[in-house]
């Protein structure tokens, strides 16, 4: 199915990449749930990781995984808005070292470290629950199904209109992440 489009219409192997994602969406949609931080958990790994040592971003991303055994890896999109909250927040400096921004408590940030829960947010994730969860990974499938019917039948005017919508997607999911 992966390079199923005509050569002609969309140019050989343009889709390569369309497929390799809708791919990666189902298997892990077949995986099973996972686990998942609850909401708040991003900024307390956050405090919790810099109250040890500065960081930058893909550290602390790195950090929650490794502590987690891999059970949890927040996305880029969940903590970078985090970091930009506690930053506005006055909690946290950044500051700009070989291309990297690295962020550190502030005083104010310390304190808030500090009145966090006892254990640590990576240890405490569980699997998700609730019958919202459980509809997650069938929509994603759904939408995987249309956007890639879209892809076979529409014309190239369809198909950008479809990408968009996508994009939209993506990014107002990500916010949800972001939110506290």
């Amino acid at each position: 199915m992966r390079n199923s489009f005509p050569a002609g219409r969309f140019g050989a192997g343009n889709f390569d990449n369309v497929w390799e994602a809708f791919e990666e969406l189902r298997s892990r949609f077949e995986k099973g749930p996972g686990t998942r931080a609850g909401r708040g958990e991003v900024r307390s790994a956050v405090l919790a990781l810099l109250a040890e040592r500065p960081m930058h971003g893909y550290q602390i991303i790195h950090e929650i995984e490794e502590r987690s055994g891999g059970n949890w890896k927040p996305s880029a999109g969940s903590v970078y808005p985090t970091l930009q909250l506690l930053a506005d927040e006055g909690l946290i400096t950044a500051e700009e070292s070989n291309g990297r921004k690295i962020y550190s408590l502030t005083e104010s940030g310390r304190g808030e470290a500090g009145g966090t829960n006892t254990s640590a947010p990576w240890e405490t994730t569980g699997r998700a629950s609730g019958s919202g969860f459980a509809a997650l990974p069938k929509a994603g499938v759904e939408l995987a199904q249309v956007a890639a019917q879209v892809g076979r039948t529409g014309s190239q005017k369809q198909v950008r209109e479809a990408a968009a919508v996508l994009d939209e997607a993506r990014r107002r999911l990500y916010s949800i992440l972001a939110e506290d």
